[in-house]
């Protein structure tokens, strides 16, 4: 399409933008974030098609006004705690979700590396998972109880203990993010070998069943929600290499925003998992498999449908919101 008839195209719908972004009567917040998804787009489509265009300094600056209006209008508390969860995380997650894809082919990559490596050196196991933890799972084995290292230390005090420092991981994934990205990359390096490592270890010990049923009750939503942190780290460091046609400052600030407000999101379900993990993986051994399993299918496709499908229904809703505006 011409530039010119791109213009003409969409005039009359960014003036009606600027009336909403910059009028005294305010709308509701789901729709300024429609407005938002479709200036993005049309910013997006002025970039690859006219990148030395006026039409996209227009559009940078409307874009930015969106977005401040958006996270900057004044609601009642319950409302932005609603709004948080329900529109502006999702749509956050939408906006950025290659970088969930690659969070997942990083970590995942990793994965592999860690049992592919414990599959041709025996000694990797203990190199990754140290002699005291390997020696003492293979007694718990031979013991007939693969997993009864969970059942260490009282239930609050795993709780507690588990959580804040899987907090305390997921805060490094995403402040490393400010070294391009490489930071994130490094912390998911170390947690992806581990897992792979670690279950390559049971697998070879002939219980990687009893490893999972009892493991993936709190893994499921804890190593999903590695994930989740280390996409927001990479948005970080992305915001930083490319800053598009915002300053380098600016783009750093927008990255900080938002990807802080995707870390923030991660910790209901990291405190789930360690709630898990205090209360419920230490029972696995005595409870039925089907039990066990519905525990982790639930866990997994809670957290799975929060940042892999629920982002998608937000940003269809919020299109059909384009015929009002």
């Amino acid at each position: 399409m011409r530039e010119v008839a791109f213009i003409k195209q969409n005039k009359e719908k960014w003036l009606n933008f600027e009336k909403a972004i910059f009028g005294k009567k305010l709308k509701n917040p789901d729709e300024l974030a429609s407005l938002y998804i479709q200036l993005v787009n049309d910013l997006s489509y002025a970039q690859t098609y006219y990148p030395k265009s006026k039409t996209i300094l227009y559009l940078n600056n409307l874009t930015a006004r969106a977005f401040q209006k958006i996270y900057k209008t004044k609601r009642e508390d319950s409302n932005k705690f609603i709004f948080f969860w329900k529109t502006e995380v999702p749509l956050i997650v939408y906006e950025h979700r290659r970088y969930v894809l690659y969070a997942f082919i990083i970590f995942l990559s990793f994965v592999a590396i860690g049992a592919l490596s414990a599959a041709y050196d025996d000694a990797f196991v203990r190199l990754i998972l140290g002699d005291a933890y390997v020696n003492k799972t293979l007694e718990n084995i031979e013991a007939g109880d693969p997993v009864a290292v969970y059942k260490s230390g009282s239930n609050w005090g795993s709780f507690i203990g588990i959580t804040l420092n899987n907090l305390y991981v997921g805060i490094i994934s995403f402040i490393y993010g400010v070294f391009g990205g490489l930071g994130t990359a490094y912390v998911m390096l170390n947690n992806g070998i581990m897992v792979g490592a670690f279950q390559y270890f049971f697998q070879k010990e002939g219980v990687l069943w009893e490893s999972v049923r009892g493991i993936w009750i709190h893994g499921s939503m804890e190593i999903f929600a590695i994930v989740i942190e280390g996409a927001a780290g990479l948005m970080l460091g992305a915001s930083i290499l490319f800053p598009k046609t915002f300053s380098r400052l600016t783009s750093f600030k927008m990255g900080v925003k938002n990807g802080v407000k995707i870390l923030i999101s991660t910790f209901p379900f990291t405190i789930a998992a360690g709630f898990l993990e205090g209360y419920v993986t230490r029972y696995s051994n005595t409870m039925p498999n089907w039990l066990s399993v519905s525990i982790i299918l639930f866990t997994l496709s809670l957290i799975s449908f929060y940042y892999l499908i629920y982002p998608f229904i937000v940003n269809k809703k919020i299109k059909k919101l384009h015929a009002i505006i």
